[in-house]
């Protein structure tokens, strides 16, 4: 029987998503109480992008960064108080340097709110120790999926992986208030839902190529690549459960995906063709 640990995808949406939890903070809530205790949560958040090596958050009490303006005052007031575990980040810079990734110990970062503001929801009580670990500048999507392959053996050690993202992610439109382009985010949230739920890799490593309106769904693909490292992290053979979210804001797509490994998962055999197209 596999005992490898589920996995999340979450959409974290705009920083008010903190105080106003909607459908999407409903849905992490409740599979927050579903899932088992894990003994530590290993979030990403493309809010933390390092370049030249992956960086892990070594402090015994990181801090919560609040990192972002013009919001309301009580958003600044939130704190996510949990204990980190500098053990099992020195765990994870060695797996991640096994695995090809040059790595290091930050023991002075914090949380980003792509990292705690969705644990508000998935673990309110902030008392299961954290660690965030940092994405690569110009990660392009073969490689988010491949460092999530290098953090799947987390799964293994009763360790929740927390991929923070957004599942639609256009500023532009999200500062011009654009409610009028819900149409075109839920056809992306659709098509990224079914491929998911086929298995077809290839298909949502070159999603800018074959999902309806990417580009404007993702104009920088950041917020997207959490999804791909989740995908990495959760094996060759995989269930999926939608979290279905809403939209927020009217371009926000917030379903989040819950990642489960069937009885056929075992050995990384999943073969990609050569010259993958998508490049960052």
């Amino acid at each position: 029987m596999n005992t490898s640990f589920p996995l999340l995808f979450v959409s974290h949406g705009a920083p008010m998503f903190a105080i106003e939890p909607g459908l999407a903070g409903q849905r992490l809530t409740e599979v927050g109480r579903e899932l088992p205790r894990p003994d530590a949560i290993v979030v990403l958040s493309p809010h933390w992008m390092t370049r030249g090596e992956v960086s892990v958050t070594a402090s015994t009490a990181p801090e919560t960064i609040h990192d972002f303006g013009g919001f309301p005052d009580a958003l600044y007031q939130i704190s996510y108080p949990a204990p980190g575990a500098p053990a099992l980040a020195a765990n994870i810079v060695g797996l991640l340097q096994k695995a090809g990734w040059k790595s290091r110990l930050d023991a002075r970062r914090g949380l980003d709110h792509g990292a705690w503001v969705p644990l508000l929801y998935l673990a309110p009580e902030a008392d299961i120790p954290v660690v965030q670990v940092s994405m690569p500048a110009g990660l392009d999507t073969y490689q988010a999926w491949k460092l999530g392959k290098a953090l799947k053996p987390l799964r293994d050690m009763n360790v929740l992986i927390v991929a923070s993202g957004s599942l639609t992610h256009n500023l532009y439109e999200f500062r011009g208030a654009a409610s009028q382009g819900a149409d075109y985010v839920k056809a992306f949230a659709a098509w990224t839902a079914q491929t998911l739920q086929a298995g077809n890799t290839e298909l949502l490593l070159n999603y800018m190529q074959h999902a309806p309106s990417a580009e404007r769904a993702h104009p920088t693909d950041e917020h997207f690549l959490p999804l791909l490292i989740a995908l990495g992290a959760a094996g060759d053979h995989y269930e999926t459960r939608v979290l279905e979210g809403g939209v927020s804001y009217g371009v926000l797509a917030m379903d989040s995906y819950l990642f489960s490994s069937n009885h056929q998962d075992g050995s990384e055999s999943i073969q990609l063709s050569q010259g993958i197209e998508n490049h960052g």
